[in-house]
């Protein structure tokens, strides 16, 4: 077996305890998302047994134990909140079915993810992520023009449940994209090609980006807006990464 480091191989994992839960009581993280079993190096062929051992052996014993121990209340769907929201479900789903449309929702899956792989994948640059910023605006008009959504609300649809997701893809999408240009840096899976070293590793910028980007909805065609919560480091001095 050839052993390299591939792009998520930078990036380490979370911690979590011998149960597999974070720091956050009830948040687990499995597989490749933590570094458990394997460490944070992540090189070789321990990535997929980890996903393996996690979820066959342990999730099956450790999550049923945790939910076990909290009882639960039983709530009301009479609030104002959910039925917003029931009235919101309901009018995306007619709306995709009266579209009618000639292209699948498998044909703009496929463009959204070509436009992803191209200019916001392992490596991104100003001007491609910016392509792709205009590109996804323009595919999800399309959709909401042209997708062909089969069958009805009142059967079990597939083809319906996967046009929802797809909708959902192209606001993830745009939103991975404005992240990645927002930050003009290299760190962990985020390389831009516009900061890296002269010999080509990651150029971090610590001074400007050390902090969690959580990104507020603000409604349909309105600009996401940014929140950015410090990250402190009391105890590890951040360092350069370097595979030389």
């Amino acid at each position: 077996m050839m052993i390299y480091p591939a792009i998520h191989y930078t990036m380490g994992g979370l911690w979590v305890d011998y149960n597999l839960m974070t720091t956050i009581p009830g948040l687990y993280a499995a597989g490749e998302a933590n570094f458990s079993d394997h460490g944070a190096n992540r090189l070789g062929a321990s990535a997929l047994m980890q996903g393996l051992a996690d979820g066959y052996f342990v999730l099956p014993y450790t999550i049923g134990d945790y939910l076990t121990g909290l009882g639960f209340e039983k709530t009301t769907t009479d609030l104002p909140e959910f039925k917003q929201a029931e009235v919101e479900v309901k009018e995306r789903i007619s709306r995709l079915l009266h579209v009618k449309g000639n292209r699948t929702v498998n044909e703009f899956h496929k463009l959204l993810g070509k436009i992803i792989w191209e200019h916001c994948g392992m490596t991104r640059n100003a001007k491609g992520l910016q392509k792709a910023k205009e590109e996804i605006k323009m595919l999800r008009e399309d959709y909401w023009k042209n997708v062909k959504v089969i069958g009805t609300n009142e059967e079990l649809n597939m083809t319906l449940e996967k046009a929802l997701r797809v909708a959902d893809f192209f606001e993830l999408g745009e939103l991975m994209v404005m992240d990645a240009l927002q930050r003009n840096e290299s760190c962990g899976g985020h390389f831009r090609e516009e900061y890296q070293t002269p010999e080509g590793e990651a150029k971090r910028d610590d001074t400007n980006y050390t902090y969690v980007a959580a990104w507020e909805y603000q409604g349909e065609n309105n600009e996401a807006l940014l929140n950015k919560e410090p990250l402190v480091f009391e105890n590890v001095k951040l360092t350069q990464r370097s595979y030389k």
